[in-house]
């Protein structure tokens, strides 16, 4: 799977799913890093079809309104440490990826995963 992760979940996110064999990148690897817009994350998605992993409720919006990103990991951990969101995805990766697959909308918090059409 192809990820985009944005500039508020850490550059270690990414490395964590290319560690398990995906294709992730991390808005600090674009040309405009964190300052990325949600526009250009979103166009880049699009054409590259990857998931926007994000915690910007912004992303959430508007995938609601205008169904872009086409898919969307929405974090909803509220302020957690480091390790503990990377022990969280790495914990429930596959699961995550089985319900991203069949849906174009996951929010994972510390106490569960759900998907949504």
């Amino acid at each position: 799977m192809k990820f985009l992760v944005d500039a508020q979940l850490p550059k270690s996110l990414s490395e964590l799913l290319k560690q398990f064999g995906h294709d992730a990148l991390h808005t600090l690897e674009l040309p405009s890093m964190n300052a990325t817009s949600d526009q250009f994350i979103i166009d880049l998605a699009t054409v590259e079809q990857r998931i926007v992993v994000s915690k910007d409720a912004d992303f959430l919006e508007s995938y609601l309104i205008s169904g872009k990103p086409p898919k969307l990991i929405i974090v909803k951990t509220g302020n957690v440490s480091n390790k503990i969101l990377l022990q969280l995805f790495e914990t429930n990766l596959s699961t995550l990826i089985t319900m991203i697959s069949r849906s174009n909308l996951v929010e994972i918090s510390t106490t569960e995963i759900a998907e949504h059409d």
